[in-house]
């Protein structure tokens, strides 16, 4: 997301599963600057939402990109990878 010339990462999200998950939102910009945020979402039916801090745009419009991974409950290396989704670039951005 990006009003101004800040940009940020947000990720929407119901838990349906009754199980704990976790999850990691990433915000990369040019350069190879990043933004991690650790979310919980509660194991109910309501949605949520995950949102990066806002950051100054240090690239042209469209330069960040950003993914959301969310893992099972158990010990990091075990959990199962149950989603990963990432936004695009804009149409002519290179990079």
């Amino acid at each position: 997301m990006a009003r101004g010339n800040a940009v940020w990462a947000r990720v929407y999200y119901r838990n349906t599963t009754g199980e704990e998950l976790r999850s990691v939102l990433t915000l990369m910009g040019p350069g190879g600057r990043t933004v991690e945020l650790h979310c919980a979402p509660a194991a109910h039916d309501e949605p949520g939402t995950c949102e990066t801090p806002r950051v100054p745009s240090s690239g042209t419009p469209g330069s960040a990109t950003a993914i959301a991974e969310f893992v099972g409950a158990g010990p990091v290396e075990e959990a199962p990878l149950l989603l990963r989704a990432g936004s695009e670039r804009a149409p002519g951005v290179r990079g």
